[in-house]
């Protein structure tokens, strides 16, 4: 009997004309007598970096490459004593602006020494801080700026001019620091409407390390994070310093029982957006262990290389990092011979084999790791224990290749905004969670509930529902809108919009997701994120965005094909078209639309999920055409209005 790593902590629930059903409430097993507490002496996430600094006050903390005539250097570190001067210096200069707690304080740039230290110059001060996305464009940072009341905001030296333009439709904002250096013209420009703008040195001199600072609560809110929204305005995440510690010391909890916690010799790299609660609550749990944290240079050019010089020993990625990461070593290993290509792939099967019947990654294989595995290492640096996964579902041959091969652990995990990042997680060494986000952490139990319009049931054998979440590390609703705060907090439980599915071993799958489900003409309910999956495991594609309403009865898409599928097909066909007319040749789009539908029909897509027609798009959805969000959900909206002559087009096509 395979081991269970969820207990049943209360039964499940009929379905009443109000509320669907809902299945049995599960905690994972290291929570089974109750979720886990906040330790009393705890207050905000201040402390952690205080104490940590009176314990290893010459630690490194905050590491950079120093570029000198357009080359990097090796890494530059600032203790932990240097930063915690300069967190309170930063601290104090907001009070000389007139800040007070609970005021709101902005941070828009991208990862840096300096955001982390606003970001603790907020704590120690009782200042709310609200990351104003890097990635969301001008109107949405005029829109967080004005929706939060932001009074003052550290800002990117390349991001001023930006927040300088909307200004004068920003009455709050009397405060811009810049991460860097300030232009004379800039300050001039914000004094034109009532504000000032200093440079970062400037404003640190503004401070003292006068050590009167407000007393901290655990029911503060820490901070007011905006969710891109795949529909509509950003919405603003509450979050208070309770929810925000809780889930640290939950990561600390999980690693403790089932791997190996967060150390003074840990080194972190900071790359995933730090306006993103899965990064800043990483970073805060390596300071709160004293940990080094080194960043990217911000250019996805050098992003090996900084891994390279850096040689960091936890490395969290979202798939298409992994993804990369996996095709760089694959291609490597094919064109290496074939003696070398045999012995690896007897590596492989042999460390595989062992570690599914449940040998820990470190002992199934210890000569393979030395001889084979060692190089593969390398391709993160050499150092890395601990690999993480986050943000969207990594392929299963991707988990299994990085497990077998890196000789770290490697976690996938789940987590929202609002559930203040992960809620669910993998457990170390467990083979049978390949494929899964794993259990809930310590700080949160889960149930689901059935969807019936969409055929999920969650008191079937096979318990299939939306995933529902309670504990301890939830958020306190949505800023400033409380309809939308009820619409997914209902009786204490937050509604994901997550169809998930609980495992047998007691973990979850994700499966689906509740919002994109509309109807055809012919009265069918379609899940349109369910058939894209499906679609997108044909290997001639890199992206699809499926497409039906209800007044017609069958799905178009826009598909983005591998570039060298289309180019294999026409030396086949002797066609002498240019890459552009490819894109737009009728025989190649047949060709593709074929393939998709044969790759359907194996995964067991019923008649009219089937596509119809498919436009080719040569370039991939992008942030810059507002067409996906940070993390790679496509905007559906966006993608109808940006396509809707296609789409018209395409059905058109398809009924002649």
């Amino acid at each position: 009997m395979a081991e269970v790593y969820t207990v049943k902590v209360e039964e499940a629930r009929s379905e009443t004309d109000e509320k669907p059903s809902a299945g049995p409430v599960y905690r994972c097993i290291y929570a089974r007598d109750g979720l886990m507490e906040l330790p009393s002496d705890f207050e905000s996430p201040w402390d952690f970096f205080r104490d940590t600094t009176k314990r290893c006050p010459s630690n490194p903390m905050l590491g950079r490459r120093q570029k000198t005539d357009l080359k990097a250097g090796p890494y530059e570190w600032m203790t932990y004593q240097e930063a915690y001067d300069a967190a309170i210096r930063m601290g104090s200069a907001m009070r000389s602006r007139g800040v007070i707690p609970g005021d709101r304080c902005g941070i828009y740039g991208s990862n840096c020494p300096e955001w982390i230290l606003a970001m603790e110059a907020c704590n120690s001060y009782a200042v709310t801080y609200v990351p104003l996305y890097d990635t969301l464009g001008a109107n949405a940072v005029e829109f967080i700026i004005n929706h939060a009341e932001v009074s003052i905001a550290f800002v990117q030296d390349s991001k001023i001019p930006s927040v300088l333009s909307c200004l004068g439709r920003c009455s709050n904002l009397k405060t811009i620091v810049s991460l860097g250096n300030v232009l004379t013209a800039q300050k001039k420009e914000a004094e034109e409407f009532g504000a000032s703008c200093f440079s970062w040195e400037e404003f640190l001199q503004l401070g003292d390390l006068d050590l009167d600072m407000p007393l901290k609560k655990k029911t503060d809110i820490c901070t007011i994070m905006y969710t891109s929204g795949t529909t509509g305005e950003p919405k603003g995440v509450i979050i208070k310093n309770e929810a925000f510690m809780a889930q640290v010391f939950s990561i600390d909890q999980m690693l403790k029982l089932t791997d190996k916690v967060g150390t003074e010799e840990d080194v972190y790299f900071s790359f995933l957006p730090l306006a993103h609660v899965y990064d800043q609550i990483m970073e805060t749990y390596w300071v709160y262990k004293g940990s080094s944290i080194g960043f990217w240079q911000g250019d996805v050019r050098f992003l090996m290389e900084d891994i390279q010089v850096l040689k960091p020993t936890v490395f969290c990625g979202v798939p298409r990092i992994y993804d990369r990461v996996y095709a760089s070593i694959s291609s490597k290993i094919s064109s290496a011979g074939t003696m070398r290509n045999t012995l690896f792939q007897y590596a492989y099967n042999y460390k595989l084999g062992y570690m599914e019947k449940g040998l820990p990654q470190d002992i199934a294989a210890p000569l393979f790791d030395k001889f084979v595995f060692d190089k593969i290492k390398q391709a993160l640096g050499g150092r890395v224990r601990l690999l993480l996964s986050g943000a969207a579902p990594l392929a299963r041959h991707v988990e299994e290749f990085l497990r077998v091969t890196f000789g770290a652990t490697m976690l996938q995990g789940y987590g929202l905004t609002e559930s203040c990042g992960g809620c669910f997680t993998a457990i170390s060494n467990v083979f049978s969670m390949m494929g899964t986000i794993g259990v809930p952490t310590t700080t949160i139990e889960a149930r689901l509930e059935s969807v019936p319009e969409m055929g999920y049931d969650a008191l079937s054998t096979e318990a299939r529902g939306e995933i529902c979440l309670r504990g301890n590390t939830l958020f306190s609703g949505y800023h400033k809108h409380q309809d939308l705060t009820e619409e997914v907090l209902v009786d204490g439980w937050f509604h994901t919009g997550d169809i998930g599915e609980w495992q047998p071993n007691g973990a979850m799958k994700i499966i689906d997701r509740k919002k994109n489900i509309f109807k055809l003409s012919q009265g069918e309910y379609v899940a349109v994120e369910n058939i894209e999956n499906k679609y997108l495991q044909c290997p001639l594609i890199t992206s699809i965005w499926v497409y039906g309403n209800s007044f017609e009865s069958f799905l178009v898409a826009v598909v983005v094909p591998e570039r060298k599928a289309l180019e294999d097909w026409a030396v086949k066909h002797n066609s002498t078209d240019d890459l552009k007319s490819l894109y737009e040749n009728p025989k190649a789009r047949k060709y593709i639309l074929d393939e998709l539908n044969s790759t359907g029909r194996k995964h067991q897509l019923r008649g009219f999920e089937m596509l119809k027609a498919v436009h080719l798009e040569p370039n991939p959805f992008d942030m810059e055409r507002d067409l996906i969000t940070p993390t790679f959900k496509l905007k559906r909206p966006q993608l109808l209005k940006h396509y809707k002559d296609c789409i018209d087009q395409l059905y058109k096509e398809a009924k002649a």
